[in-house]
């Protein structure tokens, strides 16, 4: 692992993470920023004094998000390798979607349906605090190129991991501070699993 890698896992691992992975061949690949902007960027999603619940809420509106701009730009793309893979992308984001909203039914209730749930839905950024837009003249990846298209998905999972990990600093309830934590596991995770994506392309 180099040497910034070797911060970043140390940074992970002060913050809570037992497991921190270098995405190997993956991460090599990454030509894309990590995370930029300033500290405040995506942080207006965010009072700091949210229930666990009403964090659940914000943090599936931005998985939401982010899977519908996959499918947006699976619908736009011509080549079909494109295609699929943001149907791939598309599907990480719908996985992560589920386990929100089924701990969002362990904490609240049960009895929810995915509807009532979704109707408490106001926030209109992706992933990381970003419009869609935003990420577009940001990171200006090229979508016809699939190696492009992957670092702009880890792009953006890498600004959403650096989100929650600042809006843990930040919320002052034990409950809701765990699941963020939680959260940002998952996209830790997510992380991974694009650099397993990127070494096959």
């Amino acid at each position: 692992m180099g040497g910034r890698s070797r911060v970043a896992a140390q940074m992970l691992a002060g913050r809570g993470f037992k497991q921190v992975y270098n995405v190997s061949g993956g991460i090599k690949a990454w030509k894309s920023k990590t995370a930029v902007g300033p500290q405040t960027q995506g942080m207006h999603l965010f009072e700091g004094n949210e229930s666990a619940t009403a964090f659940l809420v914000t943090a599936y509106s931005l998985e939401q998000g982010l899977q519908q701009f996959y499918q947006d730009m699976a619908g736009k793309s011509q080549d079909r390798a494109v295609q699929d893979l943001f149907g791939k992308l598309a599907a990480i984001e719908k996985k992560h979607m589920d386990q929100v909203f089924e701990r969002y039914r362990d904490l609240a209730d049960s009895s929810v349906s995915r509807q009532t749930f979704e109707d408490k839905i106001t926030a209109s950024a992706l992933e990381g605090g970003m419009t869609m837009d935003q990420y577009l003249s940001l990171f200006d990846p090229d979508l016809s190129e699939p190696t492009e298209v992957v670092s702009m998905a880890m792009s953006i999972e890498a600004q959403a991991l650096d989100l929650y990990q600042r809006v843990a600093d930040k919320v002052t309830e034990p409950d809701a501070r765990a699941v963020v934590l939680e959260i940002a596991k998952e996209e830790n995770h997510h992380l991974v699993r694009l650099g397993e994506l990127m070494d096959t392309l």
